[in-house]
């Protein structure tokens, strides 16, 4: 079965635990998803069954947004609520303190990705050996932050949501408010709303190739040429230039690469979208 869809990931189940659940619900063993969402995080997450999955690369999904909440006076190596360590009174700010702080936030942030976070340091996840207690040395990185609203702020905690570039961390964006603002902060809460254009909706089965953020070419020459991947003549294409293509027959698609005037398979021959899925 080939199936594109989002689903609702719920509060302290891991991305990839989750996915025992959509493979016994959909009666299949090839099972992806796209976009890892902390134990503690919920909401939308990406999943292809099938040959899908070989599309996760191509699929446009960004910006991102979130709606997440803020605790002030709370202190977490791992930047939400499932490694409190303490928890202090502060006092309350004004609404306008938030939301200035929180604007001020807005466009490009460098900064340091959580310890406990999937980035890979010598081929292990920071966040195995962070609970190993093992020192770890992350890089910068930089995101940019499109949007980012107050929705309320009701002491000690600020509601909030952001639009954000692909892999951007909203628990660094919180304790980089927190910490503007004089005191701990985390993470008590985090929801994902969009990737791009997906969205949650009851699991529904999506059609792919409207989700993809590569340009389509047109092939001339015999279409079960295509189809039984044969070699393919750089002059029975529209678009000649170098660059990653989607291409479509009667009953497939493919991506193919044409690199200074030779033209490759990336994949071949996948199934159209089927309604009834």
């Amino acid at each position: 079965m080939n199936r594109l869809f989002v689903v609702n990931k719920p509060i302290f189940r891991t991305s990839n635990g989750y996915m025992g659940y959509v493979k016994r619900k959909y009666n299949t063993k090839k099972v992806g998803f796209s976009g890892t969402l902390d134990p503690f995080a919920t909401g939308c997450l990406i999943v292809a069954t099938g040959q899908y999955t070989k599309l996760f690369q191509y699929l446009d999904k960004t910006p991102k947004s979130y709606r997440a909440t803020l605790w002030l006076g709370v202190n977490s190596p791992s930047l939400d609520i499932e490694k409190v360590d303490s928890i202090r009174d502060t006092t309350p700010f004004s609404k306008n303190k938030i939301e200035e702080t929180l604007h001020s936030f807005k466009g490009e942030l460098t900064y340091y990705p959580p310890k406990f976070s999937a980035k890979k340091v010598n081929g292990k996840r920071a966040y195995e050996l962070a609970r190993e207690g093992k020192e770890i040395t992350l890089k910068q990185i930089t995101s940019t932050i499109y949007e980012i609203t107050l929705l309320n702020y009701n002491h000690p905690f600020v509601h909030f949501e952001a639009k954000v570039s692909e892999g951007t961390y909203i628990r660094s964006l919180g304790a980089l408010i927190a910490d503007s603002l004089g005191v701990d902060g985390t993470l008590s809460s985090l929801h994902r709303i969009h990737e791009g254009k997906f969205c949650f909706d009851n699991e529904k089965a999506l059609d792919p190739f409207k989700y993809l953020a590569i340009p389509r070419n047109i092939y001339h020459g015999d279409e079960a040429y295509l189809e039984l991947g044969k070699k393919l003549g750089i002059a029975y294409f529209d678009i000649k230039e170098n660059g990653v293509y989607l291409l479509e027959t009667s009953n497939f698609f493919s991506i193919i690469e044409i690199l200074d005037q030779q033209v490759t398979y990336r994949f071949n021959r996948i199934p159209k979208f089927t309604p009834s899925l």
